[in-house]
């Protein structure tokens, strides 16, 4: 199988590769357009900034590319967040594969950034999410997120409810990081392997 990790910039590529190893399957880390195009499988992975990241894939000339794509696709944590339209982050403009933005996250009388691990709710009924159960923990890493909207999959609540996995078609993403979620982030990115767009 061709999984893809779209080399961003960013810091946790050689993680989320690894992991992909775990399961059994080669990777590439490459920001190659013609490779990411005719991979089965493309991973979004980010950490950091939004508008770093947006300003990273325009500089690589991924941007057309990653919009334009037909096979299944999986943002994770930052790269989940710049699938949509906007971002409270620097007021910056993301792929806008999913209509809705990003904001700031209400964390109550909790601290930011919502950090460690935490519990998905409302499953949705979604082949990303076999073997999945309400109330399994992820490991989190963030200050924005994705209000819960009709793309949302999972749910999770730090001071206020926020979508924790959505899907739009072939685009899905998670606002953990699967790569550092155990069992549970290792079936999902099983589960990455299997479905169809």
């Amino acid at each position: 199988m061709s999984v893809v990790i779209v080399d961003t910039g960013c810091a946790n590529l050689a993680s989320v590769g690894f992991a992909i190893e775990r399961l059994g399957s080669s990777n590439l880390i490459t920001r190659d357009v013609e490779v990411i195009r005719s991979a089965e499988r493309v991973l979004l992975p980010g950490v950091g900034a939004a508008p770093s990241a947006m300003q990273n894939l325009r500089e690589f000339g991924l941007i057309d590319c990653l919009q334009e794509l037909t096979q299944p696709v999986l943002g994770i944590c930052l790269g989940m967040q710049i699938l949509f339209m906007r971002s409270e982050e620097g007021a910056c403009g993301g792929l806008g594969l999913i209509k809705g933005n990003v904001t700031q996250l209400e964390t109550a009388q909790f601290p930011s950034p919502h950090m460690g691990w935490n519990t998905l709710h409302d499953l949705a009924d979604d082949p990303l999410l076999h073997g999945i159960n309400d109330g399994d923990y992820s490991y989190f890493v963030h200050s924005y997120a994705v209000p819960v909207n009709q793309y949302t999959l999972a749910k999770t609540n730090y001071g206020t409810p926020f979508s924790a996995m959505v899907r739009k078609e072939n685009i899905w993403g998670c606002q953990f990081h699967p790569e550092r979620s155990g069992q549970i982030g290792a079936q999902i990115l099983a589960n990455f392997l299997q479905v169809r767009s």
